[in-house]
């Protein structure tokens, strides 16, 4: 059955290779650079020296092939094949920098160039050909350093070919990350190409449309996704250098969204320096979130309110980001998450709270699991989600999250004693009637947060509404679970006879969770999902669960330091590498 999404997509793929087989087919014109390109994109040593084992591991999926090129490999799904020929895995090779890491990236380019240098093969799309002219050109030094004066000639003629592609295909890019890696390949290649200058204007005049369009008065983006939104800010700083390295002035809508994002992802960004994780976005690579915004020469944070729909709470050595805003919705919404007032904790450098995270790298049914309510820190009624997913798309098989919270109440305010943090969503009302508020309050130390959620019926429609589901359940009441996701790094036990739960972080700090004592206590198995790990990784979660008979039920809750731990902690114990960088 064809759908119009999916004629668009055979579309979309039949004029990526009519365009590529015309670009690989003109006259080249490029004998070298403009100037000598600086790189800028920072890579991995570990992941580097994996690579060089034959270790690839890509999209989730590892391949153990010592002695093989990174082409010889059978790419195993589309996710794989797309991450081998983006070559961001060249700032990894470029990061361990020595001569057989250089031997390799040399080897694998040419290599591309061989077999895919004729317009074949999946990486000859506008968002694959951008974020790989970028890598080539920011490492052309490192690459061509020995290189014959024949091989240079492919080299240079290749990234004239693609860039002549992408001149012709940005438009075909899909609106947000996709585009902006495009239309930045572009302007880089741009500039740093001989006799390639012209093709430059067009793409910096689109990009700052595309800043326009993209980038909201919060600095955020439709997708709601942190990581995400680091890539492209990151993109924006490269693009906004590349201009200035060239002597050439940056439009201000462009100038206007670096600042704009900045402030925003300083609110996203916990104690540890990582990202919060929400909405299919991970922590971001070690290190990276404070190059870029490093970089950007931007100071200062949200003057208040949220940051991207997502609100912060801060004091002593403790961060707590909280999704406050109804989630992404239509095509923004493909990687989207059921988290609405869901929250995460770090204290110093270690996660204590945390969402599960996106499990797209381990599968579609933990993709799905990990975007369900009962994978993040918060209330989650009968087992619902608070948004639900909708049919895959035949063609692309993307699955919108539809039937989500509207209306997300938020107040925010400095109380004698700390912050505190007011919510509430109606995700649970056309099912249940039932409005979930949330309130946190951090201490102004950060040693302790108190918590309380509700589950409300406000209207008369409401109690009608609840009152049905009550029926329908055999007067047995609604069962509803307070979920808190612990990192897997936390060691968690039950204490107090089952009253509390007691965890011991490997800073050495120990933190207590209590509640009122008229719900029920457990420590529960979890898990925690990372992008970079070949499976989910055990966790623990404690769950606090009751049951919904009246219009108005109230769990009260709290996380608090031990008195025995230090104000300060001397955190300088080394994080030991997973398996996969052993």
């Amino acid at each position: 059955m064809f759908t119009l999404s999916s004629i668009r997509a055979r579309q979309s793929r039949f004029l990526n290779t009519v365009h590529a087989a015309v670009a690989t087919r003109t006259k080249s014109t490029v004998k070298g650079f403009v100037s000598s390109p600086e790189p800028r994109t920072i890579g991995s040593f570990a992941r580097g020296r994996q690579l060089l084992a034959g270790n690839y591991l890509f999209a989730g999926t590892l391949i153990n092939a010592p002695g093989h090129s990174i082409w010889q490999v059978v790419a195993p799904d589309a996710g794989y094949a797309a991450e081998l020929h983006g070559f961001a895995w060249l700032d990894d090779l470029a990061a361990v920098g020595d001569a057989r890491a250089r031997s390799a990236a040399q080897d694998w380019l040419w290599g591309w160039i061989d077999l895919f240098g004729k317009g074949r093969g999946p990486g000859w799309s506008p968002d694959l050909t951008g974020r790989r002219l970028i890598r080539w050109i920011n490492h052309a030094l490192f690459v061509l350093r020995g290189q014959e004066s024949d091989q240079s000639r492919a080299f240079y003629r290749s990234l004239e070919q693609q860039t002549q592609f992408l001149s012709r295909r940005w438009r075909a890019a899909a609106p947000g990350l996709a585009r902006f890696e495009a239309l930045v390949g572009l302007i880089y290649a741009g500039l740093a190409l001989e006799g390639q200058e012209a093709l430059a204007d067009p793409a910096i005049k689109a990009l700052a449309r595309e800043c326009n369009l993209q980038i909201d008065a919060q600095g955020g983006l439709p997708t709601r996704n942190p990581e995400e939104l680091l890539s492209v800010f990151t993109l924006l700083t490269w693009a906004a250098a590349a201009l200035s390295d060239a002597g050439r002035g940056c439009p201000k809508e462009h100038l206007a969204a670096i600042a704009r994002i900045a402030p925003t992802l300083r609110s996203l960004r916990h104690t540890d320096g990582g990202l919060a994780r929400f909405h299919g976005g991970g922590r971001g690579l070690e290190g990276w979130l404070d190059h870029a915004l490093a970089a950007s020469k931007v100071k200062g944070t949200q003057p208040g309110g949220l940051a991207m729909g997502y609100a912060r709470l801060s004091a002593g050595r403790t961060s707590i980001v909280i999704d406050a805003a109804p989630p992404p919705n239509g095509r923004a919404s493909h990687n989207a998450h059921a988290s609405t007032l869901a929250f995460e904790l770090t204290s110093g450098r270690r996660p204590l709270v945390v969402n599960c995270g996106s499990g797209a790298s381990f599968g579609l049914d933990w993709r799905r699991a990990g975007r369900a309510t009962p994978s993040h820190s918060t209330l989650c009624l009968g087992g619902y989600s608070s948004a639900r997913l909708a049919d895959p798309d035949p063609s692309t098989g993307h699955e919108a999250l539809i039937a989500g919270p509207r209306h997300v109440p938020v107040e925010i305010s400095q109380k004698p004693d700390g912050t505190q943090f007011q919510g509430g969503h109606d995700g649970y009302l056309a099912s249940h009637g039932l409005t979930h508020a949330r309130t946190l309050d951090l201490t102004l130390d950060g040693r302790g947060l108190a918590g309380e959620d509700m589950l409300l019926a406000l209207e008369e429609s409401d109690k009608r509404r609840f009152d049905a589901a009550l029926d329908a359940g055999k007067l047995k009441g609604l069962r509803f679970d307070i979920r808190f996701h612990l990192h897997p790094d936390v060691d968690a036990t039950l204490d107090l006879g089952g009253a509390a739960v007691s965890m011991a972080l490997k800073s050495g700090e120990i933190w207590v969770f209590r509640h009122d004592g008229t719900h029920n206590l457990t420590l529960e198995p979890g898990a925690y999902l990372e992008t970079t790990r070949l499976k989910p990784r055990a966790a623990q979660q404690i769950v606090l669960s009751g049951t919904a008979f009246t219009y108005a039920n109230r769990v009260r809750w709290s996380l608090s330091k031990a008195q025995e731990t230090a104000i300060a902690v001397r955190d300088l114990s080394i994080d030991e590498p997973h398996p996969e960088e052993d």
